[in-house]
């Protein structure tokens, strides 16, 4: 059995620890909060032993695997600091989105996880459903084709404004640009367009246009000023023998073969399939688990700290693109 700890008890925090609690393949051992009141709420809670200090709480329980859920400056500043600690002291690492609000701070997590030898991910939950794996299979037997463009949209009514303008462009697009490019590949360029709606002082909408590596193009639509309502999510995918839309994470996701009326449908059963969005991450933390437990390679991971770092790096392209209004090359943004 594997022994986890949780970094960072707020509400997805504790979330990662409810979760681990349920697992029969892992032992919650400890948690860690740098605000004593939560710190001690969450043990009382979970029953297991609190810390105010993440490296003593490492040192003392020695886990196999470590989330960390802190937040910080534009939801993820805090981020780096705690991912270092727990893989220097030998635990494998899942990390909540974004992996940083800084290209550098991720470049870091990404390269000591590398040199360490250890498995670090991030928890992209919006894909890690049934019917995202459905999608991926038709793609993966050859049914869409030869792609040709791909269609995104999120929105999550947040009327609140942040700390930063950016903020929801670089709390939010992760989960849409890594979806983007586990189905399309490698990102080339970005185009982005925002506004500020009315009473806003952050970039609360925007619209991104995308060149793929590969030649295929593509879009995303990202806002903060729609209420939250049905649907919330959906990507189209296209290729020269079928088209997939993939909705609302979970729900559903269809298979349209080009030239052919019948369509193939994958609907969440009412019985045993997803009940809600917590379920999402219930799935990405479980399947991280039996990652490790089955000794995956680092490079294999699903969801890895490096595709998090390629999904950020597309963000940032995107931001230099509505800051400067000229079409952003990523290799040159980003030069290895």
């Amino acid at each position: 059995m594997l022994k986890v700890c949780v970094i960072g008890m707020g509400p997805i925090g504790n979330l990662h620890a409810r979760i681990y609690r349920g697992d029969d393949m892992v032992e919650l051992a400890g948690v860690c909060d740098i605000i004593p009141e939560r710190a001690e709420a969450a043990g009382e809670q979970h029953g297991v032993p609190y810390y105010l200090d993440a490296e003593t709480m490492l040192r003392e329980v020695k886990p196999d695997i470590v989330s960390v859920a802190t937040g910080g400056y534009e939801y993820s500043s805090d981020h780096m600091k705690p991912t270092l600690q727990a893989l220097e002291a030998g635990a494998h690492v899942l990390c909540e989105k974004p992996i940083s609000n800084s290209i550098e701070d991720g470049r870091r997590m990404v390269d000591t996880a590398k040199k360490l030898n250890r498995c670090f991910a991030i928890d992209f939950n919006h894909r890690f459903t049934p019917a995202a794996r459905a999608a991926k299979a038709w793609q993966d037997e050859g049914l869409i084709g030869e792609l040709l463009f791909c269609n995104m949209a999120l929105w999550i009514g947040k009327p609140q404004d942040f700390e930063s303008p950016y903020y929801h462009l670089k709390a939010l697009n992760p989960h849409s640009m890594e979806i983007i490019r586990y189905f399309m590949g490698d990102i080339e360029a970005v185009q982005c367009f925002a506004m500020k709606s009315s009473g806003r002082t952050i970039w609360s909408t925007a619209s991104i246009n995308m060149k793929f590596k590969n030649g295929a193009v593509g879009h995303l639509t990202s806002s903060y000023d729609i209420a939250r309502g049905h649907p919330m999510e959906r990507c189209e995918v296209a290729g020269l023998k079928g088209r997939l839309v993939f909705e609302d994470m979970w729900r559903e996701a269809t298979l349209y073969p080009a030239g052919n009326p019948e369509k193939r449908v994958y609907t969440n059963p009412v019985f045993g399939g997803y009940a809600g969005f917590d379920d999402t991450f219930r799935d990405r933390l479980r399947s991280f688990v039996r990652e490790v437990a089955a000794g995956t390679r680092p490079e294999d991971i699903d969801g890895s700290g490096l595709q998090g770092l390629k999904a950020q790096m597309a963000i940032h392209a995107a931001i230099e693109s509505l800051d400067t209004g000229r079409v952003v090359y990523l290799d040159e943004l980003f030069p290895d």
